[in-house]
């Protein structure tokens, strides 16, 4: 029989332990988010206001916005005031919700990409009847659905995570609640939850990935048969955007979720994680921005101080 002591609040031991790098870090990662807020924001409002954005795709690059400013923010200011706290303190209960946040939010963005990769699928392979297959309520449920799956995974994977007892080690080896730093502090037998959450992400991962990619083989099917080559590139040009967003996005989350032992976190996974918690949500809409005219032209007449209403 060992002693144990019910744990009712963590400590995270952040991105760096080093006094040197508070300040240097903090400027860094301040100046990342408020770039992610006001891009993630400006996008938004952006798309809201100019009428020529109000098309199937750029409805859902508002709804990608906002779910980047949100699974940010999550995350960012906790980290940000922890940089000057001696102790990095977070209740069981803020852990829990922070985790349950995240997730939703990390589900919900998954799943809008997959959304984004077919609509890309019918613009290129059937231009004609675009605005009929994409109508405003068939672009309303392929927006719910990402919600619900963001429900469905948020409450399976934090239910499951505080089941779990904590007792003695309440020191998070990360700077925010991720699922296999919490896990690894149970004193329970984590094997079976650790192999459920292994095969959940699997496959919610998977069933994602096939969606697009098989989006993008027909994409690539139709875009071969274009027969003028200034058409060929304006489809390329369409859909390198965003799938370069998802190569990006996707490459840090299997790296992190989708291996079948979690392990303490080390320096590399929190470098990993901070690609996909801190810099993607800041780079998706100025990726968006930077290679899309329309954008750009919207960008301009907002500026002109012409009428976007």
């Amino acid at each position: 029989m060992e002693n144990h002591t019910t744990v009712y609040e963590f400590v995270l031991a952040g991105f760096s332990d080093s006094s040197k790098l508070q300040i240097p870090l903090f400027t860094f990662f301040f100046v990342i988010y408020f770039t992610t807020l006001i891009a993630n924001l400006g996008m938004v409002l952006l798309i809201k206001i100019d009428p020529q954005l109000h098309t199937p795709m750029y409805f859902f690059l508002s709804h990608l916005s906002f779910v980047d400013f949100c699974y940010s923010t999550v995350v960012t200011p906790k980290m940000l005031t922890d940089f000057f706290m001696r102790r990095k303190i977070i209740s069981l209960t803020g852990c829990a919700v922070q985790m349950w946040f995240f997730i939703f939010f990390l589900a919900a963005e998954c799943f809008l990409l997959a959304a984004m990769a077919y609509d890309r699928y019918i613009a290129i392979s059937n231009p004609l009847m675009y605005s009929a297959v994409m109508s405003q309520k068939v672009c309303s449920q392929l927006v719910v659905l990402p919600y619900l799956v963001g429900l469905l995974n948020a409450t399976t994977h934090t239910t499951l995570t505080f089941q779990l007892s904590f007792c003695n080690n309440n020191i998070i080896n990360h700077f925010f609640c991720d699922i296999p730093a919490v896990i690894t502090l149970s004193c329970s037998n984590t094997r079976v939850h650790k192999r459920l959450l292994f095969v959940l992400s699997f496959a919610f991962g998977i069933v994602d990935i096939a969606i697009i990619i098989v989006s993008y083989i027909y994409i690539l099917s139709a875009i071969l048969r274009i027969r003028s080559s200034a058409g060929r590139h304006k489809a390329f040009s369409t859909c390198s955007t965003h799938l370069t967003v998802v190569t990006i996005f996707y490459g840090t989350l299997f790296f992190t979720y989708v291996r079948p032992n979690f392990s303490s976190s080390t320096q590399e996974d929190k470098v990993v994680s901070m690609l996909y918690t801190v810099m993607i949500p800041m780079l998706n809409p100025l990726i968006y921005s930077l290679r899309n005219k329309e954008v750009k032209d919207a960008v301009r007449r907002l500026f002109r101080g012409k009428s976007l209403l």
